[in-house]
């Protein structure tokens, strides 16, 4: 048998494991090294004697991969980020930006759900964690906008497919995590992240306002906040400003010169700042505590996972499926924006069933190849490539839009995560209510998402100039 036909069977193998209900980690490596072994005894003929040695070669090859890749120093971002956004939590940011929020944006139509959003948009810029973001303004949010009249599915709906913006507006661990697996440069990515960011966060306003102008009674104006009650709430957000410019010097100087560091430096510097604002608003060891065991326990779950797809990456290396999935793609006759469009639509779909962090994993090394074969290759230029961008631009841009569909997973039924989180702080909310209140946002995510693609300026506009 073929090393090809070995890999499609093994990955087939291993979405009926997915499907089945294994957690994705172990599933993935289970299956890598399934193939591991059967790879390697194929090569002996399936000798008999050769069985010992094709496991003990395919042990040692799994073994190796974790250690490999993990030690990257990339990598040490997804703590740091995530430590920020509990960190922020416990300073009492997330009351500080929505009360902020709602001075400033409540009085426009569907004001507090408007100021919900951009509320966690700016949560995001301190946060890399969704679940994290939904979970905090379930019990912040949800309650005021049910106080003054909101359909609570949608109250819920609000937060649910707010939070999803920490997936791709900076500090993002998942943006960390594509970088890492299709070896692109972590700080261009995560510039690009911000303006599709506040992109998508725009669009969801826009949304909320249409809603509230077309259906009497959907979401009341919230008046009466003076101008000096409006400026007095920026002071206690003035922090989040501080960790997003320090990430972006880290990053990228825009006075001209190198960066002041590395993304890690900036990452580490920003945790540090939020942990001395949080001490200085009264943040005591159980607080630290917790925030240092859910970070820990974010990290892990999310580090166990690219160790065990790893192992199934080396695998569908030793079968060569990257390379004939990329053959075969640029093999067809359709147009090229088309399949990536069909690639897209594709993510939708396995997304209702994977998580976002696992689908990627499993999917970028082969979707990756394909996509990058399909512009002209890693080292085209912008003059001979199909989508009008260079390699590495074309990475940076598929990078955000599978990073929007991961976003767009996250409030997906039958699993999507940030509504289960929703409905789990909230007693009084069904997920089957959660899911309801989402559904308009379904469409704000599908014109985003054809904007993206059709105007690849709004993602690249930021990396092109580090």
């Amino acid at each position: 048998m073929e090393p090809i036909e070995i890999g499609l069977i093994v990955s087939g193998g291993l979405l009926v494991l997915v499907l089945l209900g294994m957690r994705v980690a172990f599933a993935a490596g289970l299956a890598g090294l399934v193939g591991l072994i059967w790879i390697f005894w194929a090569k002996k003929n399936y000798g008999a004697d050769d069985f010992g040695w094709a496991l003990s070669v395919a042990v040692k090859t799994a073994g190796q991969v974790p250690h490999s890749k993990i030690s990257s120093q990339a990598l040490s971002l997804i703590p740091t980020f995530i430590l920020i956004g509990y960190l922020a939590y416990y300073a009492g940011l997330t009351k500080a930006l929505f009360e902020a929020a709602k001075r400033w944006l409540a009085w426009v139509p569907g004001g507090l759900a408007v100021a919900t959003v951009f509320a966690t948009a700016g949560f995001a810029a301190v946060s890399g964690a969704s679940v994290a973001t939904s979970a905090v303004f379930a019990r912040i949010a949800i309650p005021e906008m049910l106080a003054i009249g909101y359909d609570k599915r949608f109250a819920a709906g609000v937060v649910a497919a707010g939070g999803t913006l920490a997936s791709l507006i900076p500090p993002s661990a998942i943006l960390v995590i594509y970088a890492i697996i299709v070896e692109q440069d972590v700080g261009k990515l995560l510039l690009a992240g911000f303006i599709p960011g506040a992109f998508s966060a725009l669009i969801y306003g826009l949304l909320i306002i249409g809603l509230a102008l077309t259906i009497r009674g959907f979401g009341p104006a919230v008046r009466g906040f003076t101008w000096k009650e409006r400026i007095v709430s920026l002071p206690p957000v003035l922090p989040i400003f501080f960790v997003v410019i320090t990430i972006i010097l880290f990053v990228y100087n825009p006075f001209g010169g190198d960066a002041w560091g590395t993304p890690t430096e900036g990452g580490a510097i920003g945790a540090f700042v939020v942990f001395l604002m949080a001490v200085f608003r009264g943040m005591r060891w159980p607080q630290l505590k917790d925030a240092l065991l859910e970070t820990a326990k974010l990290s892990v779950m999310i580090f166990t996972i690219i160790w065990g797809v790893l192992i199934y990456v080396r695998f569908l290396g030793f079968a060569d499926l990257p390379g004939a999935f990329a053959d075969w793609i640029t093999s067809l006759t359709m147009s090229p924006i088309l399949i990536l469009v069909c690639i897209l639509l594709a993510y939708a779909v396995l997304g209702m069933f994977m998580d976002a962090i696992g689908m990627l994993l499993l999917t970028l090394p082969v979707v990756y190849p394909a996509v990058m074969a399909l512009n002209g290759g890693e080292a085209v230029s912008a003059a001979d490539s199909t989508f009008g961008m260079s390699g590495p631009m074309c990475a940076i841009w598929f990078g955000i839009l599978v990073v929007k569909m991961a976003e767009f997973c996250l409030i997906t039924p039958p699993i999507g995560l940030n509504c289960f989180v929703v409905a789990g702080v909230r007693e009084d909310l069904s997920v089957q209510d959660v899911f309801k209140g989402v559904t308009p946002f379904f469409i704000a995510d599908a014109i985003t998402i054809a904007l993206l693609v059709a105007f690849p300026a709004i993602v690249l506009w930021l990396p092109m100039r580090v």
